[in-house]
């Protein structure tokens, strides 16, 4: 190639196309990678280059040539050390240096030159390589990574590298450092950062002049890739204008959108990403699309540009007809005042020019490794959920909560398929991190084992006070608002002294939180029970609480002093009288800390609240009570203020304090007040959750719960509702969606007056309805083989209880025969229902069944609870289903007004959510809408819970969906677990009650019962003959293996077995039935 003939043949070939231009090139290109020969090509390529040496003959060789070779000047400046220019060639088929890349570069300059200095750097969109090159020359990275989804444009590029790393006479051109530009600079085809995720290249900055698409074409990138593509395709990827399904898109965007996405993804935590913007869409759209996704943004340079003539902007006027968006557009290159785009449009058709802003804008992660964790959850799966993601922040305090607790959410959304059991007392994570903090910042030495958790301070004041159930009480004004109303307008005070024996309705004085005034309250009243804050004046010091504790160690008042207003999440908390007094002196017997969280900065109405004591006792029973009474406290609520105490915790040494020693405790109280007689009698027999020791985990087979593998669009709809800002009520309106799913379930009529309540559990609506029965003298009634928690929260409640009998000729389902029977010497009936699926028995109720009951029901004006909440995972897919509206609407009747049917619910079998609390109420009549609201003291779902329990509903809507497809498959799994473990039951000498549907199931342990076993524990021995009550009890001492006793089912001899469990926590399972039958069963 070295004569003069051969540069006539050469453009001889590039004359007759594009592609043959590409083609000659292409051959240039293999001499230039070959040591041997690319010194004769880079020679030839400079005499090529003289041929057309000036700027016409240059345009008229890319005309005739398909090809031009021109120099691109750097710096204009005098003093300027390095190269002023550099030498490019471009051909038709890839983007050619314009107006954009200049302002580009100009951008980059605006930065220090330590910006790139010896950093790895990629360039997005490349082209013909002209700005790598440029970034390698002036400020000598590590490495350039120059990427192009062209391959043409990757090939040229690597023409223009050899055209600069070597000079005219084809020798290598070294720079100070001794490398040279082939050192520096790398060409790569990739779609965007394809190319550097798939070699595991870790970037320290990402550039990118990527281009803005107004109207994308969805088809547009469906055809292979290939440097053989035709030139008129391989030049429309400079645009890439197909849709890159984000919500940038309508703005002409979502390239730039996904290329930050993708920078997340490879970028090391002080990365720097910049990006060219056309301002088309308006500065606050551009700067939004960084802020977003967690990245601050600085504006480096901008500078206004002509709209090309053929560019068509209408599809912008039609976004602006349907939106309240307006685009921005100025009059020429000297208009200083923004125009929309439809006056831009109207100007152009009548010969004016327009132009739009262009900026350089430099970004970087905000907290990077949170951030890159969210987006690490989001591409596995969750891309549909980007779009809803918003991390822009005003307030730097706000996002050093969410952005931290996002990334905890995705990471244990991506690395649990189901959220685990945690025990009632709160997640045992969260405790701990309570009491550390408690320990660090307080240096009061607590464990876990000191905390309950609740979900609310409202809740924990009224289950303490349930729990104790004193006939006076006092309780601090600002406290009482979500009491009972019954508590608050009591008047028998003078009872207090006298009526030792009996256990009447608590009465609550109200009292001034200032301390003088509420001890000689309580040295007149002599209460049992105080509840008080301490005023803003006195908490700094522990004067007040000191005053308080002796007043009431004096007269034997349970002391319970809330501290809520005054205990703060910071690095730099506030001095608080109480926690002070805390440091220095164990807390007595008698006294226990409430303090409620809800002074986040996020989710404003998000609250947990935990008690705080240091006696055993008193800790277990407060443990038990929110068991029978809540449930337990929402996880992901606990999820959220244990990110922000381990936020505050991280950077902390561990034990870098000593220990502080405490003084000790005054004498004790005088006789106090203990649990109410109830209390005690559910708390020593009823089957509650086992506390599992650190070192030997258990198997849960005795929990309402589902540990099966939470579907993808239940975690989408989670981590959407935390991630979102700014949410409209509308979107958190459940309402409709409940009434649509009652009745498109079961049949349940509901309508205007229908009254809809929630609560963060089922249990918690059960607890308020058994309430509604105390109030008008009712008695509550639970067929055997009823949910055990169920019937002990209602005994806990003080309710007047009976026992319907049911016989295992039907399943131990109710009968309409045994109802009418027990009903009439019932007054005022209520009666609990699990249906259509009963738990625990796993059977079903048919709508025939379920008529002829209510039947009954109406006969005897009897308040119908229809607990619909185990239901919803049905293996007989022949039952036929409910249809309540017509058996409702022929039983009700004037004669028997106090006849109703009220549907309490849930959805985590419906809908799969796992660990996700949720339940709701319909009620129907007024007089028990009324009731209902005299016990205000409920924890409500947080608007989060609500916008996931919506999403969820509108997927259930669609037909052949992903969440449905879920739900069937869960059906099918469930069905051929349970009878795997009714295989092994019955080969193990249990007899199986045939379940047709849910989580639960029960067995009879026939060939254990009678039996004198022994079991060794610890250097002693346990022996006892087994029966149906503790079964339970060697199950557990002998395998670890949880399980219901017939004092839970209520149906003699049976034990009830949950089997939604994760598939190796099952396998263990089926051990532990193997082992116990083993060692007990001959």
């Amino acid at each position: 190639m070295a004569g003069k003939g051969s540069m006539d043949e050469f453009l001889k070939e590039c004359g007759q196309s594009g592609d043959a231009a590409y083609s000659a090139f292409r051959s240039l290109l293999d001499r230039l990678d070959d040591p041997k020969t690319r010194k004769d090509a880079r020679i030839f390529l400079s005499d090529l280059q003289k041929r057309f040496d000036t700027n016409e003959a240059s345009e008229k060789c890319l005309q005739t040539y398909h090809f031009r070779i021109a120099d691109i000047f750097l710096e204009q400046c005098e003093g300027f050390q390095m190269r002023k220019k550099l030498t490019m060639m471009v051909i038709p088929s890839i983007f050619i240096p314009e107006d954009w890349s200049f302002t580009f570069y100009e951008g980059l300059n605006r930065h220090p030159d330590s910006i790139f200095k010896d950093r790895t750097v990629a360039e997005l969109g490349c082209g013909n390589g002209w700005i790598s090159i440029a970034i390698a020359e002036k400020w000598s990275p590590l490495k350039v990574y120059g990427l192009d989804i062209n391959p043409r444009a990757v090939k040229v590029s690597w023409i223009n590298l050899y055209l600069n790393a070597l000079d005219e006479n084809g020798e290598l051109i070294y720079d100070g450092e001794k490398k040279t530009l082939l050192d520096r600079v790398e060409f790569h085809e990739s779609d965007l950062l394809s190319y550097c995720k798939d070699h595991k290249i870790e970037l320290e900055r990402i550039v990118g002049c990527i281009p803005q698409i107004l109207n994308p074409n969805p088809d547009a990138m469906s055809k292979l890739i290939t440097e053989y593509a035709s030139e008129e395709f391989l030049h429309s990827l400079s645009n890439y204008c197909a849709l890159q399904g984000f919500v940038e898109d309508q703005f002409g965007l979502g390239l730039i959108a996904r290329a930050v996405e993708e920078g997340i993804d490879v970028i090391k935590p002080m990365g720097i990403m910049i990006f060219n913007m056309g301002g088309r869409p308006g500065q606050a759209v551009c700067k939004r699309l960084f802020e977003r996704r967690g990245l601050r943004v600085t504006k480096l340079w901008q500078t206004k540009v002509l709209q090309a003539a053929d560019t068509d902007i209408s599809a912008l006027v039609e976004i602006e007809k349907n939106s309240p968006h307006r685009f921005e557009f100025f009059m020429g290159l000297v208009g200083d005042q923004p125009i929309c785009a439809r006056t831009a449009w109207a100007y152009g058709k009548a010969g004016g020019r327009i132009s739009h802003a262009l900026s350089v804008y430099s970004c970087q992660l905000r907290q990077p490794n949170q951030v890159k964790r969210i987006f690490e959850f989001l591409k596995n799966g969750f891309h549909d959920i980007s779009n809803s993601l918003d991390l822009s922040f005003e307030d730097d305090s706000v996002a050093d909560e969410k952005i931290p607790f996002l990334a905890y959410l995705a990471s244990v959304l991506k690395e649990n398929s189901f959220l685990p059991y945690e025990p009632p007392a709160g997640s045992k994570r969260f405790r701990n991190l309570i009491a550390r903090f408690m320990k660090t910042y307080h240096h009061i030495p607590l464990t876990a084992d000191n905390v309950v958790v609740f979900p609310s301070r409202t809740v924990a004041i009224e289950n303490v006070l349930r729990l104790f159930s004193p006939r006076l009480a006092i309780v601090d004004e600002h406290l009482t608002r979500n009491l009972p109303r019954q508590w608050l307008t009591s008047l028998k005070v003078e009872n207090a002294e006298t009526c030792k024996n009996l256990e009447e309705v608590i009465t609550v004085i109200e009292a001034p939180r200032q301390s003088d005034l509420m001890v000689e309250l309580i040295k007149k009243l002599k209460p049992h029970l105080v509840v008080t804050g301490i005023a803003d004046f006195e908490s700094i010091t522990s004067s007040a609480f000191e005053y308080l504790l002796d007043t009431t160690r004096e007269i034997g008042s349970r002391l319970f002093i809330d501290i809520s207003d005054h205990f703060e999440l910071s690095s730099l908390p506030n001095s608080n009288g109480v926690l002070k007094y805390l440091a220095g002196t164990p807390l007595p017997s008698h006294a226990a800390i409430i303090c409620g969280l809800l002074k986040n900065q996020v989710y404003s109405d998000l609250e947990v609240a935990f008690v705080i004591s240091e006696e055993e006792t008193v800790f277990k029973a407060l443990s038990k009570t929110v068991e029978l009474l809540q449930g337990n406290t929402a996880l992901i609520s606990q999820y959220y203020y244990g990110c922000l105490f381990h936020e505050l915790l991280a950077f902390q040494l561990t034990d870098r304090h000593p220990a502080v020693e405490r003084g000790a405790q005054k004498e004790k109280a005088s006789e106090m007040i203990g649990f109410s007689s109830s209390a005690i009698s559910v708390l020593d027999h009823a089957e509650l959750s086992i506390t599992e020791a650190d070192n030997s985990p258990l198997i849960h087979m005795d929990a309402d719960q589902t540990f099966l593998p939470i579907p993808t669009s239940v975690k989408a709809a989670i981590f959407e509702s935390f991630s979102r800002q700014n949410i409209v009520e509308s979107e958190t309106d459940i309402t409709s969606g409940i009434s649509q799913f009652v009745g498109s379930s079961y049949g349940f009529p509901t309508d205007s007056s229908t009254e809809f309540l929630y609560a963060d559990c089922p249990l918690a609506l059960f607890n308020k309805l058994v309430l509604c029965c105390l109030q008008e003298g009712g008695t509550m009634c639970f067929p055997a083989g009823s949910n055990g928690n169920f019937v002990s929260a209602a005994k806990f409640l003080k309710a007047d209880i009976v026992n319907i009998p049911t016989n295992s000729e039907v399943g131990f389902k109710l009968t309409e025969k045994t109802l009418a029977r027990v009903f009439e010497d019932v007054n005022k009936p209520w009666i609990y229902i699990s249906g259509p699926t009963v738990n625990p028995t796993g059977l079903i109720y048919s709508n025939e069944e379920i008529k002829d009951i209510l039947s009954v029901c109406a006969k005897f004006g009897a308040r119908v609870i229809i607990d619909t909440s185990f239901s919803g995972v049905e293996y007989n897919n022949h039952w036929g289903g409910w249809e309540l509206k017509a058996t409702l609407a022929a039983l009700t009747s004037p004669a028997k007004p106090s006849f109703c049917v009220s549907l309490l619910g849930g959805l985590f079998l419906k809908m799969l959510t796992g660990g996700l609390s949720f339940g709701f109420l319909t009620l129907n009549q007024p007089s028990l809408v009324d009731a209902f609201h005299s016990f205000p003291g409920l924890s409500k779902p947080h608007s989060t819970i609500k916008y996931t329990v919506k999403k969820l509903l509108d997927l259930r809507e669609q037909k052949g969906g992903s969440l449905l497809n879920s739900v069937g498959g869960q059906e099918k799994f469930l069905e051929t677990r349970y009878k795997s473990f009714k295989e092994t039951l019955q080969n193990c000498g249990w007899e199986v009650l045939e379940a047709q549907a849910g989580i639960s199931m029960v067995a009879k342990p026939s060939a254990y019962l009678g039996k004198v076993i022994k079991i060794s524990e610890n250097s002693a021995t346990w022996e006892t003959k087994l029966d149906d009550s503790n079964i339970r009890e060697a199950m557990l001492r002998s395998t670890g293996l949880c399980i219901n006793s017939a004092s839970w089912t209520g149906i003699p001899g049976y034990c009830r077995f949950t089997i939604a469990l994760e598939d190796g926590e099952f396998e263990r399972a089926l051990n532990c039935i193997v082992k116990f039958q083993k060692a007990f069963g001959n």
